[in-house]
């Protein structure tokens, strides 16, 4: 019966398995002695807080904008047939273009209208009682925030220490960095809010297509032309 047990190929072989168990420590042990005895690290999660601020978020290089805030017509080296319209509706119905872009970000149903009629009775009163447009930036300005989140855009900040010829960041903190480019953020909508909503609508425009286009597509069925049967001679 020892024998059958032995020369059984079925069975394993324990002198096989102390071999194989004898190499996974020595070659674990011979990776930790090159890593210098330092235990593996856990993996940090990357993401935004409850507050919009990042979480273990590492230092990458943020893109720039598609065109800079004085651009009316978008790029000097192309031109977007959407760009006019952006460009009109900054001027003419601000309240339509930021409803759109807010649109496009958020592609759920009724933020359009959720959006637009509160910037228009904003924009009403303060035309009607200060003579300008000073209050519908206050509601505005958090969709700038959510562009440069979502594309990962550099702020107001960055772009002036970049054309500064500046190397680092002035401000060494995620967290404050990314209070210092909100407070920027607001700063653009209110001093330049037909230029902020413009540049925000051609990088939108650009970058994401209008909720209407993504609907289910469907199959057209063309029937085929009329047959004309021959008679045989």
């Amino acid at each position: 019966m020892a024998n059958y047990e032995e020369s059984n190929p079925l069975l394993p072989n324990e002198k096989q398995e102390f071999e194989t168990k004898d190499e996974k420590k020595s070659s674990i042990a011979t990776a930790t002695a090159k890593d210098g005895g330092a235990p593996p690290t856990a993996a940090i999660s990357i993401g935004w807080t409850a507050d919009g601020l990042p979480v273990g978020e590492p230092t990458m290089e943020r893109s720039q904008w598609d065109s800079s805030l004085i651009s009316c017509l978008g790029r000097n080296d192309e031109f977007c047939s959407s760009d006019l319209e952006v460009c009109l509706l900054g001027s003419v119905a601000p309240c339509v273009l930021y409803g759109t872009n807010v649109e496009r970000l958020g592609s759920a149903p009724g933020t359009f209208a959720n959006h637009c009629l509160p910037y228009t009775g904003l924009y009403l009163i303060g035309n009607t009682f200060f003579g300008y447009n000073c209050l519908a930036p206050w509601f505005s300005y958090p969709i700038r925030t959510s562009i440069r989140r979502k594309f990962n855009l550099e702020g107001s900040c960055e772009a002036i220490v970049r054309s500064c010829g500046c190397c680092g960041s002035v401000i060494d903190d995620d967290v404050q960095r990314e209070q210092c480019e909100t407070a920027c953020d607001f700063a653009t909508h209110v001093f330049c809010h037909a230029c902020a909503l413009c540049q925000e609508g051609r990088e939108i425009r650009r970058k994401l297509p209008h909720p209407a286009f993504n609907a289910q597509p469907f199959l057209v069925m063309i029937p085929p032309g009329g047959q004309i049967m021959g008679r045989g001679l």
